[in-house]
């Protein structure tokens, strides 16, 4: 048996309808924050892997905690200096763990995205009612937290079941962020459900496992803004960058994220915003428009 992908239709990005963001604006550029709580008796991200499967594993839950308790206070500073507000990825967990980290992503105005409960954890393998009872308990802790219900999701790993976006939708989200494919907003087969583009390119964790730089991760979203500039004359653009305060939030990357937001802060074309602003403004302005 075939398995054929029911949940978004092919469209090329030359064949859809002209729009630009808010106020002419061309690029909309984006901070996906993940603010994960990892188990500290399961394995998960890790720097070595020769000692994962270790309990408790002080070498990779150290390098993971680093975020928490010193990376995201500097990525913090980062924003707040070239007036960014994140998109915050946040496990339900660290509601319980880190409500440090809430509070100060409330003051600052954050957009509050459902990332799971724990980065520990996945729902692959669950029944439609096990996923619904977990992923409802995430939604409804951090809505509790934020004092709004959050809009979009994306998955711990970027991990789905076929039932998952359906069961958000019920949940009362709107969007998902999971299937890095476009550089658009796009609708899903799931009524009232959109796809906003996310990124595996331009993620620190990936990045900089590769052996790449601080200067060239600044040239590279330089390049990525360039690019989708001279594309974006017929129709807008979206330039997400991912990060993770245990990656980028060590002091010797801070400095070139910070060179990275100042270059994009600067720039006349780019509005500077969250998925959810992204989501909304898409919806109104193209969907609503079909």
């Amino acid at each position: 048996m075939q398995l054929e992908n029911t949940l978004f239709d092919y469209s090329p990005i030359t064949e859809r309808p002209e729009f630009s963001w808010p106020g002419g604006k061309k690029v909309a550029f984006y901070v996906g924050l993940n603010i994960e709580h990892f188990r500290i008796d399961k394995p998960s991200t890790s720097i070595w892997p020769g000692t994962a499967e270790l309990v408790p594993d002080a070498l990779n839950y150290g390098w993971r905690d680093y975020g928490a308790r010193v990376g995201i206070w500097r990525v913090i500073d980062a924003l707040d200096r070239h007036g960014i507000r994140a998109s915050a990825l946040l496990n339900s967990d660290v509601v319980e763990y880190n409500p440090q980290i809430v509070a100060a992503g409330l003051e600052r105005n954050w957009a509050w995205l459902v990332h799971g409960k724990t980065n520990s954890e996945v729902t692959a393998g669950m029944s439609a009612e096990e996923e619904r009872k977990y992923l409802t308990a995430a939604v409804d802790t951090i809505a509790a937290a934020t004092g709004a219900r959050p809009k979009g999701w994306m998955g711990p790993g970027l991990t789905e079941t076929f039932e998952t976006p359906w069961i958000l939708d019920e949940l009362g989200l709107d969007y998902i962020l999971d299937w890095t494919n476009d550089d658009q907003p796009y609708a899903l087969n799931v009524p009232g459900m959109m796809s906003v583009p996310y990124t595996l390119e331009l993620n620190d964790l990936g990045i900089f496992a590769k052996g790449t730089t601080g200067p060239e991760y600044v040239q590279m979203i330089k390049d990525q803004y360039e690019v989708l500039l001279a594309e974006s004359r017929r129709s807008a653009r979206v330039l997400p960058i991912a990060l993770h305060p245990f990656v980028i939030g060590q002091a010797f990357r801070t400095k070139y994220l910070d060179q990275a937001l100042e270059f994009l802060a600067a720039q006349p074309d780019v509005w500077l915003t969250t998925t959810d602003e992204i989501a909304a403004y898409y919806r109104e302005t193209v969907l609503d428009q079909d």
